[in-house]
This record gives structure tokens, sequence and C-alpha cells, in this order.
């Protein structure tokens, strides 16, 4: 099974499988090799028209917690569920009038190799009070890169996923 077929298997998975009401439409949901990310879209709370920025943020804040906390125990039975089937860990998240917060996320060691040149990128994020190890130092890079670059790296994503349609439909080696 290709990986956009992995992931559409668990989009569709949980849009069956998690309680009607509790999102606006069927969820995000993101696959990587560790995790599964499950992002509903809340109906907003209604407000006064009047209200400032400040108050409309609390607001917001105070919604995607409350979903957070009364869902809690259902959640954790869906994620355990999807769990043993899919063997994924499953993390959550909710979004609100522009608002997002994960609630949960896996971090998730990564090795590579740097030559001195990018080590003394990182050291310099250190030293300068931007992170507090290296490790935060390329978590920081890599946050910036996928911010900056949101609509090549959305391309190239939408290519792999051709691609591994090709392959699925080649020949079996």
């Amino acid at each position: 099974m290709t990986t956009s077929e992995a992931a559409e298997k668990l989009r569709g998975w949980f849009t069956g499988r998690l309680p009607e009401g509790w999102f606006e439409g069927p969820p995000e949901v993101v696959v990587d090799r560790e995790e599964v990310s499950v992002v509903g879209r809340l109906a907003p709370p209604e407000l006064a028209g009047d209200v400032s920025d400040v108050e409309r943020d609390a607001a917001l804040a105070g919604h995607i917690a409350r979903f957070r906390e009364e869902t809690r125990e259902r959640r954790i039975a869906i994620a355990r569920e999807a769990e043993h089937r899919f063997g994924h860990k499953v993390s959550w998240g909710a979004e609100c009038g522009g608002r997002r917060e994960m609630f949960t996320n896996l971090s998730v060691p990564v090795m590579t190799r740097l030559r001195q040149p990018e080590r003394r990128v990182l050291d310099t994020l250190v030293e300068a009070g931007v992170a507090r190890s290296r490790s935060d130092a390329l978590a920081w890079c890599v946050r910036l890169v996928g911010r900056n670059a949101d609509e090549w790296l959305a391309e190239l994503r939408a290519a792999l996923q051709h691609v591994e349609r090709a392959r699925a439909a080649g020949p079996k080696v």
C-alpha cells in the first residue's frame, strides 16, 4: 500500500469513526511514518458583534480547551483503537476561528549528519538564545523553512503522490 493510500484509508476511518457533531466537516488527517495527526474544525462560539480581538481570542482559546476536556476520554479510546489497528501513534488538535491548537504531538528523534558550516548555524542560534540546544535549533530551522516554503512543499508532496500512484500502477516486481 502506498503512503497516499494509507493516508486515504486513515482519513476515511477517522471520518467514519469520530462521533457526529464533534467537527464541522471531516477532520484534517496528516500521516507520517510515526504519527497520525487528527485536527478538526470546531464551530465558533457565539460572540457579541462588538468584541475586541483580545476577547475573541480568549473565547476561541476557551472553546478549544472545553472541547479538549469534554472529549478527552473518547479521544483516548479512539486513539488506542487506531494505534492498534494501524500501528501509528495518534495526535489530536482543533481549529476554531483561525486559531489552531495541537493537544498532543510526538517528539521523534531524527539522526542527521551535519558538516561544520551547518553546525555553526545551529551553534549561533544556541549562543544567541534563539534555541536551548542544537536539537531545538534544528527544529526551529525546520519550522522556519516549513513556514516560508509552504507552496513549494505542497507542490513537492503532490508530485510525490503522483509518483506513488505511477509506481502502484506499474508492474509488480
